[in-house]
């Protein structure tokens, strides 16, 4: 099966920017509700993944309690617990879910290395799902 049956386009995404500031990244998650967000360079190819508890983590090391002062660090000075590791268009399903045990959503690049979009994990549980129940409605009949 071809991966990019689930994938998430990148224009239906919210990402940051590695030139985002720390305040921005906070707004850009708020807003869309994500746990996580991709991180892209300006040329458009995967730099990583933050997570809320990485910003979290950060906004207490770095001693911040006001979002003023988080809008001059840079997002990129913000220590990552674990990148999302990617894959490409031409991955196969092994690879796919290999990736998705360990993370919500694993990044898919292109084969120059630009982003794509995602594809999460619970995509890739609901697919086994109904392919289980499918399963079983066959040996019903």
């Amino acid at each position: 099966m071809n991966i990019l049956f689930f994938l998430k386009p990148k224009s239906e995404l919210a990402y940051i920017y590695d030139y985002h500031t720390l305040r921005q990244a906070l707004e850009i998650m708020e807003y869309h509700k994500y746990s996580s967000v991709p991180i892209l360079n300006k040329e458009g190819k995967y730099v990583g993944s933050i997570t809320e508890g990485d910003l979290l983590w950060s906004l207490k090391k770095l001693n911040l309690f006001n979002i003023k002062e988080a809008e001059e660090i840079s997002i990129m000075k913000i220590e990552r617990r674990v990148d999302y590791q990617c894959v490409t268009a031409e991955s196969n399903m092994e690879d796919l879910i290999g990736r998705a045990m360990e993370q919500n959503y694993v990044p898919v690049v292109d084969d120059r290395g630009h982003f794509i979009g995602i594809i999460t994990r619970r995509d890739i549980i609901g697919y086994c799902y109904d392919k289980m129940k499918e399963k079983e409605s066959e040996r019903e009949i």
